[in-house]
């Protein structure tokens, strides 16, 4: 199973695009479509040149499969196509994480838990919405964002 056209555009929806690096609201140097490293896993630094929309893309989409990847690792449970896309969205926004060195994201999410245990639960639309906030604030691009994974992530 692949991330479809449904995940790249919800990412893309919410990341928005600039050619330009910049600050995202967590503070971490940020290019393209919501890129933080590039393909060859070098950090976006703000001194870094901007880049064509073209190349954006091309670096979205790698970067984008990869996290696809890393979630099917994760996810022990059977999900469909847009369960993917919507978890494989959340966890290009918070990070994977992990849980041996206590690094927050997917892999130590509450969210997870329960995909993994029954991943049709009602209680995972909940989970979403708890990651609404950036340096400790809750914030409506995130409030808006995990309502639209969690209404992905429902989506037969």
């Amino acid at each position: 199973m692949k991330l479809t056209e449904k995940g790249y555009d919800l990412i893309k929806e919410f990341e928005g695009f600039s050619d330009k690096p910049y600050n995202c609201s967590a503070n971490v140097p940020t290019i393209g479509f919501g890129n933080t490293y590039y393909p060859n896993g070098i950090k976006v630094k703000l001194t870094d040149k901007p880049i064509t929309k073209e190349y954006a893309n091309e670096i979205f989409k790698v970067v984008a499969d990869k996290f696809a990847a890393n979630v099917l690792k994760l996810v022990k449970s059977k999900i469909s196509e847009n369960q993917l896309n919507a978890l494989t969205a959340f966890a290009y926004n918070v990070g994977i994480g992990n849980v041996k060195l206590g690094i927050p994201g997917l892999a130590t999410s509450t969210l997870l838990k329960l995909v993994n245990e029954n991943p049709n639960n009602p209680a995972i639309a909940k989970e979403f919405l708890r990651w609404n906030k950036a340096g400790g604030k809750a914030l409506n691009g995130l409030t808006r964002r995990r309502i639209a994974e969690s209404a992905l992530y429902f989506t037969k």
